[in-house]
């Protein structure tokens, strides 16, 4: 086992969840081999060429993680080794949302437009390999990365992309969204939270709904406020100047001031601290895959290894 392998105890929880082939699709290469190359290139940042040998050829790593991106296995990995984690009652509900900008490398332009093979309206192409229909269509899962469906946009230093995300209190991420780097933090507040699904061992609805929110003055809005109170979540969120000040000049008709726990933000620091730990993977920061889609899942398969060794 190199560096940075998967060890027996973490293969054995994520073995059972791997898809299997339907015998339609030739003989499928070791999963746990081409797991430890793309977790390899995912941790390294190394050119897809350059995988050492002892992983196999680099075009059957690449391909696999290409079609798992696609097809939404490792958002599927990631709910299951969560799931294990709230079966043993060790996620600590109060989460807290952010965002990062990732500088997106010169490799990341220029993107083909065709679609992901795996999502072949036909469903007689790659995705055969699972007994499941895709899960969604090509312009639904495009539209998770942002405009133009990769996720890059332009300022001054370049191409960027940014990655929204929610953490639990052990700094671990629950939900990934990616956009275009100018794209507002507020704007993904629903889809992270709704992204969020941690399935049940047993009988019953996936959990969706967190004990209490925690998130900085860039989601202090009314639409924010809002989607957490339709949905009976406490949240601590501190109030801009600009609408302090508003409220005030309104005088009784500005309302009371929102609810502020300080002692309850302070655990927003968890997920800093969850982007953090994904950055150390240094295909992460910076992205150098083209397309959105394929960086959403080398993120998510960061996360998955954060969860498995955390």
């Amino acid at each position: 086992m190199g560096r940075g392998d998967l060890t027996d105890a973490e293969w054995e929880r994520l073995q059972p969840f791997l898809p299997v082939s339907n015998r339609r699709c030739g003989r499928w290469r070791d999963h746990r081999q081409v797991i430890d190359g793309i977790l390899h290139r995912v941790r390294i940042g190394v050119h897809w060429r350059d995988l050492p040998e002892r992983f196999g050829p680099w075009k059957t790593v690449y391909e696999r993680h290409r079609l798992w991106s696609a097809d939404g296995t490792w958002e599927r990995l990631l709910q299951q080794v969560q799931s294990e984690a709230d079966t043993a009652d060790d996620i600590d509900w109060d989460i807290s949302v952010d965002s990062t900008i990732v500088r997106a490398h010169q490799h990341a332009a220029g993107a083909r437009t065709d679609p992901p093979p795996a999502l072949d309206p036909k469903g007689d192409g790659p995705i055969e390999h699972q007994d499941e229909t895709p899960w969604q269509s090509l312009v639904a899962r495009l539209a998770e990365v942002g405009a133009g469906g990769e996720g890059l946009g332009r300022s001054r230093g370049g191409f960027t992309t940014k990655v929204h995300l929610s953490a639990d209190g052990r700094c671990r991420p629950l939900s990934l969204v990616i956009t275009a780097g100018q794209r507002a933090d507020y704007t993904q507040f629903e889809p992270v939270l709704e992204k969020i699904r941690v399935p049940r061992t047993g009988l019953g609805w996936p959990r969706k709904t967190p004990d209490s929110v925690a998130c900085d003055k860039a989601y202090s809005n009314g639409p924010c406020r809002t989607y957490l109170r339709r949905r009976g979540i406490r949240h601590t969120i501190p109030e801009k100047t600009d609408s302090r000040a508003a409220r005030l000049r309104k005088g009784a008709r500005g309302g009371r001031p929102p609810g502020f726990d300080e002692e309850r933000y302070k655990k927003r620091n968890t997920v800093e601290r969850a982007i953090n730990k994904l950055k150390h993977a240094r295909a992460v920061a910076p992205r150098y895959d083209k397309r959105g889609y394929i960086y959403l899942g080398t993120v998510t398969a960061a996360a998955i290894v954060i969860w498995l060794r955390t």
